[in-house]
């Protein structure tokens, strides 16, 4: 997903499994609902039924992505018109993923988002859009195969990163951003797998690494290793040659841990077998 302000009269406000167009769309959002503090006390009435609201979207979420298989996620800005680079980069970024055998997950709405389920599509593999609730007109686009609607972000984020294998990034807004450092703070905190960050577009993104690596690493904020968990590259093929890859390194460590896990288990009942008998 990415960015805000953006209207696409027609395509309708989604409001979970609801749609909702013109005058029907509400002022305010069902995120801006939880967390606002109005000095009355409903909540004491009304949050624990939203908590079931919350858990429902996570089945939903859980249920309808389960059997997805090997999955990336691609973040974006929803403003990238069709046509521009960025937007023809994201595409070729979608298509080599599925030839390598991924599905694509993104935002689903416009720009970015769009671009990259677009060659997913196109090159027939499984295109995920996960949309969110917003004060606007954004909806769902026409290349997403497998659409889940969100009221709330937190939800939503939790499915990019429980499905994805790794994380590719384009020139975004706050959005994109915010994407961006909450999956690099899971890494960092080893809360998910080391999974790979790869930002496209060294143009766009070096400045961001360069106040990274001075400023916030000279006052101890991060350390240099922090750093090097994002990868800069410039073109569709770098990107997906590097969490590809990644993916395959941990898939083969995973089987090798099995393997010998399985093996020490074997070893141990046998020890077992000798001193039962032994006896």
């Amino acid at each position: 997903m990415s960015d805000e302000g953006i209207s696409q009269p027609g395509t309708g406000y989604r409001k979970g499994p609801v749609l909702l167009r013109r005058g029907q769309i509400p002022e305010q959002t069902t995120d801006q609902r939880l967390l606002s503090k109005d000095g009355d006390a409903d909540w004491v009435h009304g949050d624990p039924w939203r908590v079931m609201r919350i858990q429902s979207e996570f089945v939903e979420g859980f249920g309808a992505l389960a059997e997805l298989g090997p999955a990336m996620s691609v973040f974006g800005s929803a403003r990238t018109k069709p046509g521009t680079p960025d937007y023809e980069l994201a595409v070729e970024v979608g298509r080599l993923l599925v030839e390598k055998g991924y599905a694509v997950i993104t935002g689903g709405g416009p720009g970015i988002m769009e671009a990259a389920n677009k060659g997913a599509s196109e090159a027939g593999g499984v295109s995920v859009g996960l949309g969110i609730e917003l004060p606007f007109e954004q909806g769902m686009n026409q290349w997403v195969d497998l659409g889940v609607n969100f009221r709330y972000f937190f939800a939503r984020k939790t499915m990019f990163v429980k499905y994805a294998s790794g994380f590719v990034v384009l020139p975004g807004g706050f959005g994109t951003f915010d994407e961006l450092f909450e999956a690099l703070t899971l890494v960092q905190t080893h809360k998910v797998t080391e999974f790979s960050i790869v930002l496209v577009g060294s143009d766009y993104w070096t400045p961001m690494l360069e106040w990274l690596r001075g400023p916030v690493l000279a006052r101890g904020m991060i350390s240099a290793a922090d750093i090097d968990l994002v990868k800069v590259v410039d073109t569709a093929e770098e990107a997906v040659e590097i969490v590809v890859g990644r993916d395959r390194e941990l898939r083969a460590a995973q089987v090798e841990a099995l393997a010998e896990l399985e093996a020490a288990q074997d070893a141990a009942a046998g020890r077992v077998s000798d001193e039962r008998n032994a006896s």
